[in-house]
């Protein structure tokens, strides 16, 4: 299994303010990663050092291959890096501002321009090409800012809050972009964010890093058996009329492996699942000649993990399972 980063044990304080404390973390190539936490958990600051920007205190981090601490140069070679806030020359139109940076890349004069075009459009800004950046919108300034990362065809990309700012239509379209980048061009991504349905929509893994300490990785489905068991599936259902017998009821149910809970008050029928036997549920009421008048299913998201885990945070120790390489937070987009 061949990790894009790989941090062990790695350290980082100021003054008396531990920023991270321990971190252990693999990224296996191709995959999504969301590094998710509030504001001042150490997300930025793990990034710098996985960049070679800051020291670490003790500790290692290797990306792509080299030592972050001793090899920055070459890490930056392979690594886009798209920090919270962007900067471009405001004169300049889009196509300068990426030309410029593709200069500093250290990229061939010939055919610098005709890249630089193409990106844009890889980025959806090839109509706003020669349009100074002053005139962008937050959206576009960050397709601008995905597109100097991109310019100089990077193995991994960092972006730091990424959709910061932008409005719900065009954080939709830049997260579209973000899965469509991996799988056209096979990009590692490491996205950082404290926006929870942001990240659950794109990431296949999360880390969920509060107070400096990476406090568990995961799927969605692996965090929630963890905090919640076999109970992650709670379907309700509702009766047309009070069933003549709720017990009997129960006791048909009752042998099904796959219910860990029902609990009959009147007319409702609340089952707790580990897997999402829905339909099968509602035809096995059909058969006991019961009439459904209407059906809901919860199942516990990154929001109810989240949440459990910043309230226990004390309580849990640093977890990193294994890689899963499969589609984790819903279908991927297209």
């Amino acid at each position: 299994m061949e990790f894009i980063i790989d941090l062990q044990n790695l350290c980082k304080s100021y003054g008396s303010h531990i920023a991270v404390d321990k971190l252990n973390l693999q990224i296996q190539r191709g995959e999504i990663f969301g590094l998710l936490g509030p504001n001042g958990a150490g997300k930025t600051t793990s990034i710098l050092m996985m960049l070679g920007l800051t020291e670490p205190d003790s500790g290692s981090a290797t990306v792509c291959g080299h030592d972050a601490g001793r090899e920055a140069i070459e890490v930056k070679r392979k690594v886009g890096y798209m920090p919270d806030n962007l900067g471009f020359y405001p004169q300049l139109t889009g196509l300068e501002n990426l030309v410029y940076i593709a200069r500093l890349n250290g990229m061939a004069e010939k055919g610098i321009a005709e890249h630089a075009r193409d990106v844009m459009e890889t980025v959806g800004l090839r109509a706003a090409a020669d349009k100074p950046a002053s005139s962008y919108s937050r959206g576009m300034k960050q397709r601008l800012g995905l597109a100097e990362v991109l310019i100089k065809a990077p193995e991994l990309i960092i972006l730091d809050e990424p959709t910061l700012g932008i409005d719900p239509a065009g954080v939709k379209e830049f997260l579209e972009l973000i899965s469509s980048l991996r799988e056209e061009q096979g990009l590692t991504v490491l996205l950082s964010s404290h926006h929870l349905h942001h990240v659950q929509q794109v990431c296949d893994r999360v880390g969920i890093f509060v107070e400096g300490k990476l406090l568990a990785t995961g799927d969605l489905d692996t965090l929630s058996s963890r905090l919640f068991g076999n109970t992650g599936i709670e379907t309700l259902i509702r009766l047309t009329r009070i069933p003549e017998d709720g017990e009997a009821l129960t006791g048909i149910f009752s042998t099904w492996p796959e219910i860990n809970n029902l609990t009959v008050t009147g007319d409702r029928l609340q089952f707790n699942t580990a897997q999402d036997i829905t339909p099968k549920l509602i035809r096995r009421i059909i058969e006991l000649g019961e009439d459904i008048q209407a059906v809901s299913r919860k199942q516990y998201g990154l929001d109810e993990i989240y949440g459990k885990y910043f309230e226990n945070n004390t309580n849990f120790k640093v977890d990193n399972e294994s890689i899963k390489r499969r589609p984790l937070f819903g279908k991927r987009q297209k």
